[in-house]
């Protein structure tokens, strides 16, 4: 009966910290605070220096949950990519999620060595703990704050965001693991083995984007059971991929961004109903890292932690940024903003478990630094990001209403969808601009009254379109 008891009160305590999360998240969105910031701080009251006293040190289940929900939490911001996002930054990005990711690796792991004498390797890792930026935070605060970017800037943001993760994982999977076994890998065999995690995790997660995508087609499933399957189908990508030795996380990336490029029956829904899973595991992985971490063990490296931190956000991340960009003709202002957002989240603290679960020297001492560095880059980046977008005018000057979108689900009619927008002052519409040819007009809301195609002459400011 004992056990019974405490399951009840497992699931209820759980579910007790989401909804206080979740109702303390609409008192910090009216202060522009890290959606982020507050389930960490509510793990971290729950915990054992918190009033909730809960002794948590599972580094094992903190991976697997971890690696669970950062994989969709990755898939569903493949999902996400549009195919025109790529045009005209690809390269530049990808350069920024790989060697900038290196850089900023490098330059953090030699603060660390002479702030915290770490040795070199272990420094190293450190930096690749923290070098990658956190997709989710950054994308929450864009929205929270309605900063709508100029079109480089964002598209830059999202797709660098998404695809620096898998580059931090592997770098900090193979500095722990050289750390763990020395003799057993040499430089060549990491050069190797780094490349083999690329190709096998690129060319798996494709091929695996275009088999899910081709069976949604043809099973024509359910709402529920197709995004159950879809789900399903970026686990065994992922799982698959990481037991053939490629890099899992950048295949599930991969395999998100071919299937949201594909014409996929009810995709519209899909990613409505993925939506809720991927709030839930950020939010379940936010709070276990919030339960992991031990606050009165922060205070010995409190000071160190506090300059790799600012070193990161005002040299490090900079000057990573400015040599991957400014070869592609970034003006100043684009590089100063892209450079300030590297905002650092729930990936570091995720990938300072690795060490801990490894039982590597001065493991607890990387996880209390990142733990540092992740909550300074939320309360210094996070609160000032719509501050440095308008001073660094690289905002656009209006925020149009979010458009919503509604596919037909007509017979021959996968590739169409209705689309709302609301028509601004200034809108090209009104000064006689001719609609695009794929688009065709439905209906007009004016003044709370709906009016077909034949029903007005003209179209004015407030219609909704």
């Amino acid at each position: 009966m004992d056990a019974i008891h405490q399951t009840y009160w497992l699931l209820g305590g759980a579910a007790a910290l989401v909804l206080a999360g979740i109702g303390s998240s609409l008192i910090a969105r009216r202060f522009g605070a890290p959606l982020l910031l507050v389930f960490l701080v509510i793990g971290m009251l729950a915990g054992v220096d918190g009033p909730g006293g809960i002794r948590f040190d599972d580094y094992g289940l903190t991976y697997l949950l971890g690696s669970f929900a950062l994989a969709v939490i990755l898939f569903d911001g493949g999902l996400r990519t549009r195919r025109e996002a790529f045009r005209g930054v690809l390269v530049p990005t990808l350069l920024l999620a790989t060697l900038g990711v290196l850089i900023t690796a490098a330059l953090t792991g030699f603060a660390a060595h002479w702030l915290l004498d770490l040795a070199p390797i272990e420094a190293l890792l450190l930096g690749a703990v923290v070098a990658s930026t956190d997709a989710a935070a950054v994308f929450f605060l864009l929205r929270a704050g309605g900063l709508q970017l100029r079109s480089r800037v964002g598209a830059t943001l999202e797709i660098e965001s998404s695809a620096n993760d898998p580059v931090a994982v592997l770098l900090t999977t193979l500095l722990a693991s050289y750390l763990a076994t020395p003799e057993g890998l040499s430089g060549m065999e990491l050069a190797r083995e780094l490349a083999m995690q690329f190709g096998i995790g690129g060319l798996a997660g494709a091929a695996g984007g275009v088999m899910i995508a081709s069976a949604l087609r043809r099973m024509q499933l359910s709402g529920g059971l197709a995004a159950l399957f879809l789900v399903a189908g970026a686990m065994f990508v992922f799982g698959g991929v990481g037991a053939l030795h490629g890099s899992a996380f950048l295949a599930v990336y991969v395999a998100g961004v071919i299937v949201g490029n594909r014409n996929v029956p009810g995709f519209v829904q899909l990613l409505s109903v993925l939506d809720a899973g991927t709030w839930l595991c950020q939010i379940a992985m936010f709070l276990v890292l919030g339960l992991l971490v031990t606050p009165h063990a922060l205070a010995v490296t409190m000071w160190p932690a506090l300059g790799i931190a600012v070193f990161l956000m005002l040299i490090g991340r900079p000057l990573a940024v400015a040599i991957c960009l400014a070869p592609f003709r970034y003006g100043k202002r684009e590089i100063a903003f892209i450079a300030w957002v590297g905002l650092r989240g729930a990936v570091g603290i995720f990938l300072a478990s690795i060490p801990m679960l490894m039982r590597l020297p001065h493991a607890a001492v990387i996880f209390n630094v990142a733990f540092v560095v992740v909550l300074a880059s939320l309360l210094v980046q996070g609160w000032t990001l719509g501050l440095a977008a308008r001073l660094l005018d690289v905002a656009l000057p209006h925020r149009d209403r979010e458009v919503r979108r509604v596919e037909v689900d007509l017979p021959g009619s996968l590739e169409r969808e209705l689309v709302g927008y609301l028509i601004a002052p200034q809108a090209a519409i009104l000064a006689k601009a001719v609609l695009p040819g794929w688009a065709k007009l439905a209906m007009v809301v004016r003044g709370g009254e709906i009016l077909m195609s034949d029903q007005f002459d003209e179209l004015r400011a407030g219609d909704y379109v």
